[in-house]
């Protein structure tokens, strides 16, 4: 459509003194936003709001716990709707809003309390994190996913700290099944931020739906869910446009995901933050990607990152 031309002056002169004045309150806004904030993550709220925690380094991401003092809160069975009950970690401040969030969910008859140690270590690094237990012990990947989507549900929108969770910003994690499961929730729901498969077995290898930044965790020794019929394959039909990686732990077993882990720790930390936060301090953690080491056996991914 043609606009009389001086029309369009004065519509490009409006323009651009509503863009001065929009600047203006938005720069005043962050100004008077950083003085009254306080906590870890005040100092970002200017650049991206999703930011939590002082710049990451080598050793911040991979000490057994973060900047933030965490808390918990226990769910009951009998409170849970589509999942088993579990606990839920926080950062303890108000002071930085709201938070990104991740759903754990055990493996194969296992118990929540094998991956719970990722609990109170992502959370003091500015997540909420819900380890759960799943509705029985021997429930398979499908119905594992769906018990992921359930905790994040409960968790944004029946919790306790429901006001501390942004909604819009979620993530799913498993380990054995349960990393199935996160594969399984990722495909069901393309709105997740960011899924971390831990030497995750399912039957289904093709996970061409998945639209979700995906981080996936083999081990070199695992005889369980070996990687070359699962981890590896899972990675290999993802979408190669999308944001995916696969780090193949050393001298690991299938059950190495259920003890405290450097390696698993730091890099999904920076995955989290990389794709929950949008804090792309991170990613300097992930591109380029891992050399092999006495923990990692390989990597591979697409580097940089597209989103």
């Amino acid at each position: 459509m043609h606009q009389h031309p001086h029309t369009s002056t004065r519509t490009r002169t409006r323009t651009r003194r509503t863009g001065r004045l929009a600047g203006l309150t938005t720069a005043l806004a962050a100004v008077i936003g950083l003085s009254t904030l306080s906590g870890p993550g005040a100092h970002a709220a200017a650049d991206n709001p999703y930011e939590r925690g002082p710049a990451p380094t080598e050793s911040s991401i991979e000490a057994l716990r973060g900047p933030y003092a965490v808390s918990e809160i226990s769910v009951s069975r009998l409170s849970a709707t589509g999942f088993g009950g579990g606990t839920i970690y926080y950062p303890t401040t108000t002071a930085d809003g709201t938070f990104g969030a991740v759903a754990v969910s055990p493996g194969y008859t296992a118990l929540e309390s094998s991956i719970s140690w990722l609990g109170p270590r992502l959370a003091s690094q500015g997540f909420v994190v819900f380890t759960i237990d799943t509705l029985t012990t021997l429930d398979q990947p499908a119905s594992r996913g769906d018990q992921l989507l359930a905790a994040l549900d409960y968790l944004t929108q029946r919790s306790l700290i429901r006001n501390r969770v942004d909604s819009s910003r979620l993530g799913v994690m498993g380990h054995s099944m349960g990393g199935g499961g996160s594969l399984e929730a990722a495909k069901d729901r393309p709105s997740l931020q960011a899924a971390i498969p831990l030497t995750p077995w399912n039957l289904d290898k093709t996970w061409s739906e998945v639209r979700t930044p995906t981080l996936i965790f083999g081990a070199d020794g695992d005889t369980i869910a070996p990687v070359s019929s699962h981890a590896e394959p899972f990675y290999n039909n993802l979408p190669s446009s999308l944001d995916r990686a696969y780090l193949e732990l050393n001298n690991a077993t299938h059950f190495t995901p259920n003890s405290s882990n450097t390696t698993i720790a730091k890099y999904s930390i920076s995955w989290l933050k990389r794709f929950i936060d949008n804090d792309t301090r991170y990613e300097q953690f992930l591109c380029p990607l891992p050399r092999p080491s006495l923990t990692i056996e390989e990597s591979r991914g697409n580097c940089p990152h597209t989103s």
